[in-house]
């Protein structure tokens, strides 16, 4: 990566003068990097996402990480820690009484949560299911309980299969999973009735349907069939206009970059490009650092939470994060001296949890980095994640009347200080 000189302002000079004309915030989905105070309540106590794979499969080599300052973080142990950090640096709490990727997400665009989204443990309402398959014509329904994604297309795929029955199951978050295999029941099929039943779950306050397809395995596969990344989210509409809404309203353009259209539910964004898994997304983020003009890009990598995360696979992860970071300093060869980038997570995902396979209740890292950034600024913990939300809307000077508080005058540097 080319290090130029920086384009700072000069004593006179406010933030306004110095913000980026790009920011590229970047969610490696499922990242925490310890417990917070109230991880008990959540049945999280101990959680510590980064730090337990280091311990469990070895810490990972990152160095770019290394370098921006990821291991300086307080409460990150095992992570190498660097003597200059290149980014500002610190950790963020969630205000918002979830630990779902729908309310980390909308909390950072400036909508937290006063009240966390309904669950299900004990399954959905058959009167419900009733309705959906009277809507969609389908035939029945397996499993219908809190489950794995990957334990439950083996245990009821093959009735699926044979019978046409989907597979709805749910977990610790606020979403309803319906499983279909793409050949026999058919992809556009699905989706339909997860359409049918986002509109039938509406009211009552579900925060997420999730089409969920499958396909068998390859030849010799440890199991008999296998996820594909034609995964489609149904959110709710946020309950209020988010950064997001903002900054397309005053003509900033705004792209969300994997699952972020369907997280927002379409709202906020000016383009999206859905991907498929980590590597695709840091490709077609890295598009964008060469060609996008201006504006916002919002990027989601699912895999560390849909693949590792849930899967409870540290060395996966620890690899996972192996490749973002390769891919990081690729995607960093077309940045510009006006660029901020971002770097954080929407919760926890331990991997080495055994008590449950859901998300754990976790502080996220914040890293901000860019040749205007003063390197090496502690941002402490931050009280919520919204003040990303709350410096995105003051670097392209829109008003924002929502929570959060920005750091933008903290991280800029003047004349001769980055």
């Amino acid at each position: 990566m080319s290090h130029r000189d920086p384009l700072t302002a000069g004593p006179g000079e406010d933030a306004a003068d110095r913000a980026p004309r790009r920011i590229f915030l970047l969610v490696l989905d499922s990242l925490g990097v310890g417990a917070m105070p109230d991880a008990p309540d959540f049945g999280d106590a101990g959680a510590h996402t980064l730090d337990h794979i280091c311990e469990a499969a070895g810490a990972p080599d990152a160095p770019r990480l290394r370098a921006l300052g990821l291991g300086n973080i307080e409460g990150v142990d095992a992570f190498p820690a660097t003597d200059s950090p290149e980014a500002a640096f610190g950790k963020m709490s969630e205000a918002s009484a979830g630990k779902d990727t729908t309310t980390g997400h909308w909390e950072m665009a400036g909508v937290p949560l006063d009240q966390a989204f309904p669950t299900f443990p004990d399954g959905f309402d058959g009167e419900l299911l009733a309705a959906i398959a009277e809507r969609t014509g389908v035939s029945g329904w397996l499993c219908n309980a809190p489950a794995s994604g990957t334990t439950v297309i083996e245990q009821y795929g093959p009735e699926h299969v044979e019978t046409g029955k989907l597979i709805v199951y749910t977990s610790a978050d606020s979403v309803l999973q319906i499983a279909a295999h793409e050949g026999s029941f058919g992809l556009d099929r699905l989706l339909e009735v997860c359409e049918v039943a986002r509109e039938l779950t509406r009211e009552q306050g579900l925060a997420r349907v999730i089409a969920r397809p499958f396909v068998d395995a390859a030849p010799g596969a440890a199991n008999r069939y296998e996820r594909t990344y034609n995964r489609r989210d149904f959110s709710l509409i946020p309950p209020k206009p988010t950064v997001l809404d903002g900054l397309k309203a005053a003509g900033v353009p705004v792209v969300g970059v994997g699952k972020i259209e369907d997280i927002f539910a379409g709202h906020g964004l000016t383009q999206a490009v859905h991907t498929k898994g980590n590597d695709d997304g840091m490709v077609q983020t890295g598009s964008l650092v060469r060609d996008l003009d201006r504006g916002l890009v919002f990027l989601n990598l699912v895999d560390f939470d849909m693949l590792f995360g849930h899967r409870r696979d540290p060395v996966g992860y620890r690899g996972a994060i192996e490749a973002f970071d390769r891919a990081l300093v690729e995607i960093e060869g077309g940045r510009r001296a006006d660029d901020l980038f971002i770097l954080t997570a929407d919760h926890g995902n331990d991997p080495t949890n055994g008590d449950h396979t859901d998300h754990t209740r976790e502080f996220v890292p914040l890293l901000v980095y860019g040749d205007r950034v003063r390197r090496g600024t502690p941002l402490g913990t931050r009280t919520t994640f919204a003040d990303i939300g709350a410096t995105i809307a003051e670097a392209f000077g829109v008003p924002h009347d929502g929570a959060g508080s920005s750091f933008l005058e903290e991280i800029l540097a003047r004349a001769g200080e980055a």
